[in-house]
């Protein structure tokens, strides 16, 4: 039996399987900041935006609206494709440039502590892109469109 356990004799690795799972996990969390914000609604959305930034000089309110109505959508449509696992560099690529422009409006708002947590998830997006020939249980993989 503990044959069957060691990771040599497995098909996937850890390394694998521990690329899968903190790949489900991100994609999960950044589909429902999406998704979350969709179900509140636009106007919730803006809201909380306007507040946020409203001692953000550098910022112009005139921009929040068509921001906080973009963002909600691009984080569920990167998420799903994180979950997935359907055009992982893209969603991985494009998730690290969303997050650089957050940590640019956090940073001008001044909330520092916001700030140093967006950078977990910037580490994490660079994480799953620097490492992703491990990605084998996902779409691209089973769609033969992962370039390993």
């Amino acid at each position: 039996m503990n044959t069957l356990l060691k990771s040599e004799h497995s098909r996937f690795s850890d390394t694998d399987i521990a690329y899968g799972i903190l790949r489900l996990s991100f994609g999960m969390n950044i589909f429902l900041h999406g998704i979350s914000r969709l179900l509140n609604g636009r106007a919730a959305f803006l809201a909380y935006l306007t507040h946020y930034f409203e001692h953000a000089p550098l910022i112009p309110a005139s921009a929040l609206p068509a921001f906080g109505a973009v963002l909600p959508w691009v984080e569920t449509t990167l998420g799903l494709l994180l979950l997935l696992g359907l055009a992982t560099r893209f969603a991985l690529i494009a998730g690290g440039l969303v997050m650089t422009i957050l940590v640019i409006g956090t940073c001008l708002a001044q909330d520092w502590t916001v700030a140093g947590l967006q950078l977990i998830y910037c580490f994490i997006y660079y994480y799953l892109l620097l490492h992703r020939d491990q990605n084998v249980f996902s779409l691209d993989e089973l769609l033969g469109l992962s370039k390993r």
